[in-house]
């Protein structure tokens, strides 16, 4: 190289390497003084500046991270599209109708004429066409496989049991089911002496005809007309076991048969006092003041539908409340505009019905005002006894009963309400599940695990922004062997709908259960809670948690399912995180009724607030139409 070129390339150097590293201009002469040969000119030049395009072409940059996984939500329960089983044809074994088991009947009064031979009977029925449910028709071979004769036929004629039967099959109305789906060609008294096998295959439809119809109705009874799991992820109830074959057995040797089949239906009060409701609802005329559901009136804003609200008010107001508030009533007659002097009588109005008294008119304070019409009241009614037939007969003495759209949580002894709160319950998008379950354990000052729909729902988009967040915000984090990770060091945008983590929120003041939490296992991982929130107890509709049950009251619901005191509840949230076992197991129902009794057995109602009545009533239709076409 020449000397020239040589001190040229050095000078540049210096400069640009002195500037750009601020490596000192006497070390860099120094280096470049050791004579580097000119087959090295190019490695210094590498050396110094990173090597250019031969660098990049030897050693290639490290690949850019890689994206985040796209968060895959994890969707709530859906509502299903109700599927009702097509209905089979109804067979009498073979054995039944070739050997006829049956002795000759009773002679008919006065005629001397013997009973109808069961299997001589059944050979008429060539042709005969019935269906029915296939446990209903199952239990019927079943049944006079074993036993071939007569249930509701004496001699050629209907008996006695049958007319129980038909009695009690005529009077379903009464308990929310309709009469239609358990109709029975009834032969008549009279019949003619020519035709004999005529007779002989009238009483044998009628027989197989009744037994399935009354079969129906001890299922429809025993464990409702539908079957709740289907109708949404949300609704969980253990199918009742139920041996159809066993309740004909029963009925062919009981004399009372209505005493033993309305006893099949739920026998507490609740079911009593909705069955009184429906034949009330039944006889009364619809509301002559019929105020719109869906008023949104604010002080200062004019409705038409002012006036009747003022007018119910009147009307409801018992002697006390007329008094109090007599000037504002009169003040308040026939205005449609909700001006600031009806503003007080509105808000008394609302409080005296449990509300908030906010002066804000909204559906809420209409319901509680001009209550449901009565199509929906009866709607409501009909719904809340069909789903009551899906709980045990008894709901037992000592239980909680948590009902969702009442947002309330009671706790019952020896059959007697002791404790009632309000509760707040999930939110439309969270909903809390339908089903019943047993209280086993309260936890002190507990952890929160988070559910794995929150960690990916929620937690995760701001995860990947803020790795260190769950750290700082007092949660641990542990993998899937159980050992504690920082949240800072987890990669979470490789993850995008299962977390291999665990997340659990530490006890504090902070934390989202409270000071205590009652537990009742179950699939859906819901249980009742204290909760910071207390501010949600002071408003209507309280709908607002993921699924969970929150308390009011929590102290006292502990002590109560406990048998003990709120200060044993007290001694031990002093202690520490722990958790206790109640001495014996007690029912909690996490119910949904929108019908249902108060302490004096007055039936309220309340607002569907997860619509979920709709998907009842639309299911009973669609089993109703099922069975319409059998005879």
């Amino acid at each position: 190289m020449p000397a020239a070129a040589e001190k040229g390339i050095r000078d540049l150097a210096k400069t640009v390497f002195s500037r750009r590293y601020a490596l000192p201009v006497g070390a860099l002469a120094i280096l470049l003084s050791l004579g580097t040969p000119p087959a090295q000119a190019q490695n210094l030049f590498d050396l110094l500046f990173g090597g250019g395009v031969r660098r990049q072409r030897d050693f290639p940059p490290p690949p850019p991270p890689a994206p985040n996984k796209p968060i895959a939500k994890i969707s709530a329960p859906s509502y299903y599209t109700y599927k009702v089983d097509a209905l089979v044809a109804v067979r009498v074994p073979q054995q039944a109708i070739v050997v006829d088991a049956a002795a000759p009947g009773p002679a008919m009064p006065g005629l001397g004429l013997s009973g109808l031979g069961f299997g001589e009977a059944m050979k008429t029925l060539d042709g005969f066409d019935l269906s029915a449910e296939k446990d209903v028709a199952d239990a019927i071979a079943k049944h006079y496989a074993a036993h071939p004769e007569f249930v509701w036929v004496s001699g050629f004629h209907v008996n006695g049991r049958a007319e129980q039967a038909l009695r009690v099959l005529g009077n379903a109305a009464s308990y929310g089911l309709d009469p239609a789906e358990y109709s029975v060609s009834v032969p008549l008294a009279a019949f003619s002496m020519d035709d004999m096998v005529a007779r002989q295959k009238e009483l044998a439809a009628f027989e197989l005809t009744l037994s399935a119809r009354v079969l129906r109705y001890a299922r429809d009874a025993k464990r409702g007309m539908i079957d709740p799991n289907r109708l949404s992820g949300y609704h969980d109830f253990a199918p009742k076991t139920f041996d159809l074959a066993t309740v004909l057995g029963t009925l062919a040797r009981t004399f009372d048969t209505t005493v033993y089949l309305e006893s099949l239906h739920p026998q507490g009060p609740e079911y009593q006092a909705l069955r009184v409701e429906l034949e009330a609802l039944r006889a009364s005329a619809e509301n002559d003041i019929i105020v719109d559901p869906k008023l949104l009136l604010k002080p200062g804003e004019t409705s038409p539908e002012l006036p009747k609200l003022i007018a119910l008010i009147e009307r409801k107001a018992d002697a006390d409340f007329a008094t109090e508030h007599a000037v504002l009533i009169a003040l308040s007659r026939g205005k449609d505009v909700y001006s600031p002097e009806i503003v007080p009588l509105i808000k008394a109005a609302q409080v005296a019905h449990g509300l908030k008294g906010d002066g804000v008119i909204g559906p809420r304070t209409v319901q509680a005002l001009a209550g449901v019409s009565k199509a929906d009241r009866l709607g409501k009614v009909i719904v809340a006894l069909e789903q009551l037939r899906w709980h045990p007969s008894d709901l037992g003495p000592r239980r909680v009963f948590i009902n969702q759209p009442a947002f309330t949580a009671t706790y019952y002894e020896g059959g007697v309400e002791k404790l009632s709160m309000r509760a707040v319950v999930g939110k439309p998008s969270n909903q809390t599940s339908f089903f019943h379950d047993e209280i086993e354990q309260i936890d002190y000052n507990p952890y929160w695990g988070v559910p794995q729909s929150i960690i990916v729902n929620e937690m995760l988009p701001r995860l990947r922004n803020d790795p260190g967040y769950l750290d700082r915000a007092g949660y641990e984090v542990t993998d899937a062997k159980g050992r504690r990770v920082s949240s800072s060091e987890v990669n979470w945008g490789a993850y995008g709908s299962k977390v291999p983590y665990n997340v659990r929120q530490t006890p504090s003041e902070a934390n989202a259960l409270g000071e205590l939490k009652i537990l009742f296992p179950n699939k859906h991982a819901i249980y009742m809670h204290d909760t910071p929130s207390k501010s949600l107890f002071q408003k209507d509709m309280r709908a607002f948690s993921h699924g969970c049950v929150r308390l009011q009251q929590p102290r006292e619901m502990a002590a109560a399912v406990l048998g003990s005191s709120v200060q044993h509840v007290v001694t031990k949230l002093g202690q520490g995180h722990s958790s206790e076992m109640v001495p014996v197991k007690i029912p909690v129902y996490v119910a949904y009724f929108t019908a249902w009794p108060d302490k004096a057995g007055i039936v309220q109602y309340y607002d569907d607030v997860y619509g979920r009545d709709d998907k009842v009533k639309i299911a009973m239709e669609k089993t109703a139409s099922v069975r319409a076409p059998a005879s």
